[in-house]
């Protein structure tokens, strides 16, 4: 399969939703903040095929899962202890069923708990000689909704992903919004990542309407502080609509990757890192840059070879068709201007001293160092977060992390000879901005 030759196409991919799409998007929101209950059944029933009444998952489906899946030696909740990931199941030492997922799910838990540790922030103080003392106060949210997809794909990585940072962070309540699969149930893939997360409190909802509700809240869904996690060019819309009454992590549009490579670079891999970003929707982006015209063609003949046995051809194809590229450049340094200016969601280094190359990198939401990284290796087990700016909006978002779960307040304590030193500069600064009752509220102090 030939790739384009120029990244045009790519910088000038559609991220924004048309008015038709916004129109139609808010006016689900309307109708859910009128309606409530009610209007997130009948949304949920049309585009999902929901037919109960009870929006939230039981305990007793819980339990009935984690039965099916593990058999009766699992203990039986009425709910999951908070930030304990076996939760209160007797899972992993029970060999029946899911066992081994369950395992896989801990394991990358584990890893994402040890990289997002290091960006635990404290409140801090200083104080001054002449008893001035000011600082900062680092307080987490109260309440966060965690949106998980479950289109095409389920994504439980996400919930891991967004579940855990918000624990670390101190979050005492933590929501997750995901649509049905069958017979009006949550997948059990969801059930068996929220449980071991510690998080029981789920709704069967997805789509716009459940941004609606997590934003302004209904008869039986209780209001968010923020909300986080990927979706669809409709879920994100609502999120950019809703920003404002609550908090949202990003505006994220379709996925991307950007490999860099040299010579050195085996083309199997190139290929085959490329085809799994395409996979994930017609939208998806997928570009490589390389010093080595060479490698651009046999990548192009191992992406055809792959092709053949990958269950989502279709949609790598249309992908590639009309997001995949591949730029041959002079010189690696040339490589990362490109990259830099493109600002990739995924960045892969697939050249002989990766390492070195770090410094380079300017735009990047996640970084892949060397053949033995693949990007895939981000989204579910490295630890790094996979809830990435996209659409070049890497210039001025970050990674999901901890400190998107907390919020910062300044404090500060003049006592009367400090603010008597500096209260003229105050008064005259503000009678500068035409403001002279903030100059008086400093003067009054010191009439007699």
């Amino acid at each position: 399969m030939r790739l384009n030759r120029n990244i045009s196409a790519i910088k000038n991919r559609k991220t924004e939703a048309d008015e038709s799409v916004v129109a139609d998007v808010q006016a689900i929101i309307r109708d859910v903040r009128k309606n409530g209950d009610a209007a997130l059944c009948r949304y949920a029933e049309k585009f999902d095929g929901f037919t109960g009444k009870n929006l939230a998952v039981a305990d007793d489906e819980i339990t009935e899962t984690i039965k099916r899946l593990y058999g009766d030696a699992a203990i039986q909740p009425s709910k999951a202890d908070p930030g304990n990931f076996n939760g209160n199941f007797n899972l992993l030492n029970n060999s029946a069923g899911g066992n081994d997922f369950f395992r896989i799910l801990r394991r990358a838990a584990e890893q994402i708990r040890e990289f997002h540790t290091n960006q635990i922030e404290k409140s801090w103080s200083l104080h001054k000689e002449n008893g001035v003392m000011m600082g900062q106060i680092v307080r987490p949210l109260e309440r966060v909704a965690l949106y998980v997809p479950g289109g095409t794909a389920v994504l439980t990585s996400t919930l891991l992903m967004c579940a855990v940072p918000a624990q670390l962070a101190g979050v005492k309540e933590i929501v997750i919004f995901t649509p049905v699969k069958d017979n009006d149930k949550v997948s059990d893939e969801i059930i068996q990542a929220a449980m071991g997360c510690g998080v029981a409190e789920i709704y069967k909802i997805g789509g716009p309407w459940a941004i609606a509700a997590a934003a302004y809240g209904t008869e039986s869904i209780k209001k968010v502080d923020k909300i986080v996690g990927p979706g669809g060019l409709a879920v994100t819309t609502a999120k950019r609509l809703v920003y404002g009454a609550v908090d949202i992590d990003m505006v994220a549009g379709p996925s991307d990757v950007l490999v860099i490579a040299d010579e050195t670079a085996n083309p199997k891999y190139v290929a085959a890192d490329l085809l799994s970003q395409a996979e994930h929707d017609t939208l998806a982006s997928a570009i490589l840059v390389t010093t080595c015209e060479k490698l651009i063609e046999e990548t192009e003949a191992e992406i055809e070879r792959q092709l053949s046995y990958l269950k989502r051809g279709e949609i790598i194809r249309e992908s590639l068709k009309n997001y995949g590229a591949a730029v041959l450049v002079n010189t690696i340094k040339e490589a990362f201007d490109v990259s830099n200016d493109i600002a990739p969601e995924h960045l892969e280094i697939l050249t002989k001293d990766p390492i070195s190359h770090l410094p380079l990198v300017k735009n990047a939401g996640s970084v892949f160092l060397g053949e033995n990284t693949p990007e895939p290796l981000g989204d579910y087990m490295s630890g790094t977060n996979h809830v990435l700016p996209t659409g070049g909006t890497a210039r001025f978002y970050s990674p999901l992390g901890v400190y998107d779960f907390v919020k910062y307040s300044s404090y500060s304590y003049y006592p009367r000879a400090a603010l008597a030193d500096i209260a003229n500069d105050v008064a005259t600064f503000a009678e500068a901005e035409g403001l002279d009752a903030h100059a008086n509220s400093v003067k009054v102090r010191f009439e007699k």
